[in-house]
């Protein structure tokens, strides 16, 4: 029995032995790695941060009523170029049954005090011209029957307005047609024929009869996060795309970056604004998404290389790169780099454009054994 087991131990150390040495024959038998090259060429790098947004127009008015009534007429559309003057609705005044009556009865007022007034300056004026009073006292007279007259003209006036909601003399004061204040486009009409409005005064904001805008004026309103806010400044310049408009960016600047973050989805997200360039004629309509590409860094026509094909001094960091000599030959040559857009990097010091750059890291095929 103890010879068997012998015998068994014997045979697997040889099996062993023979596939390890099978295993160092295979190994040599490979061939080594042969590196491949590639040469430095001329590029242009952008480096850059993406933002998403709205476009929207630089500046939008609301046109609101000073008076509260009815809509009665609506005279635009979403969608209508308008100017400065033209008419937008007409409002007619619902009066306040206690107001038109405290405004009736002071007109009844007005006039009885009106007509005594003026039977006693009638009076005087007799008088005076008998010579019986002074000229003093039919000053007076004068007076008190010209102040009487001109508070009933403005009962009548009042009277008129809380009926009408205008009166003659008053002009654009007080007025049931609404009128635009701008030139522009109509972007929104949120109200109908038939809705109550509110007129705009120190406690309402009133209610909004018509947005209008100047759709040549246009800029980009997005948000950037909190780790990309620190590489942007006013002033750099954007590309921004629009997705409903295909094949097509647009060139705007930089004017405004929040100075204060707000919190979205748990991340802190700083709004900024871009004035698109007027020059470009394209009609884009507003609260399309856009992306806009701020541009960090542009270097136009460099010599560049693949970021892959650069290597780091563990201790130093420095970057360099391995140039070939000879066939499968190469030796370590440092490198200036500048801007990088993350696929190609521009080499300021350290190599020409017909230098062979070792590819250190390249990937084997599938199903080759290492």
């Amino acid at each position: 029995m103890k010879r068997v087991v012998t015998i068994l131990i014997l045979v697997v150390i040889a099996v062993a032995f023979s596939g390890a040495l099978y295993y160092l024959y295979s190994k040599n038998q490979e061939d080594p790695t042969v590196y491949e090259t590639e040469k430095a060429s001329e590029q242009t790098i952008v480096k850059k941060t993406v933002a998403t947004g709205n476009i929207v127009p630089k500046e939008e008015v609301l046109i609101k009523p000073n008076i509260s009534g009815i809509i009665e007429e609506i005279y635009i559309e979403a969608g209508n170029r308008v100017k400065a003057g033209d008419l937008i609705a007409k409002i007619r005044v619902i009066p306040n049954v206690s107001s038109l009556q405290s405004a009736k009865d002071a007109v009844q007022t007005a006039k009885i005090n009106f007509d005594n007034e003026r039977t006693n300056y009638d009076r005087q004026k007799t008088l005076f011209e008998k010579g019986v009073i002074s000229a003093n006292e039919f000053q007076n007279a004068e007076v008190a029957y010209k102040r009487a007259e001109q508070n009933y003209r403005s009962a009548q006036q009042n009277y008129e307005i809380v009926r009408t909601g205008t009166t003659s003399g008053l002009g654009s004061a007080a007025n049931t047609n609404i009128r635009s204040t701008v030139e522009g486009m109509v972007l929104d009409v949120p109200v109908k024929v038939g809705n109550q409005v509110i007129e705009s005064n120190n406690f309402n904001d009133g209610t909004t009869i018509a947005t209008l805008a100047d759709v040549n004026q246009m800029i980009f309103e997005g948000k950037v996060d909190e780790s990309e806010v620190g590489k942007i400044k006013e002033g750099l310049p954007l590309e921004v795309t629009v997705g409903a408009i295909e094949n097509k960016s647009f060139n705007a600047m930089l004017d405004y970056i929040a100075p204060k973050g707000v919190e979205e989805n748990g991340a802190i997200q700083f709004d900024i604004e871009g004035t698109l360039d007027k020059a470009d004629t394209t009609f884009i309509r507003a609260g399309l998404s856009a992306n806009a590409s701020i541009i960090l860094a542009r270097a136009e026509n460099v010599l560049a290389i693949r970021e892959a094909l650069v290597q780091f001094d563990p201790k130093t960091q420095q970057p360099f790169v391995e140039v070939a000599t000879g066939d499968q030959q190469f030796e370590r040559r440092e490198i200036e780099l500048g801007v990088s857009d993350g696929i190609f990097v521009e080499v300021k010091k350290g190599v020409g454009k017909d230098d062979k750059i070792k590819v250190w890291n390249q990937i084997k095929p599938a199903g080759i054994a290492n």
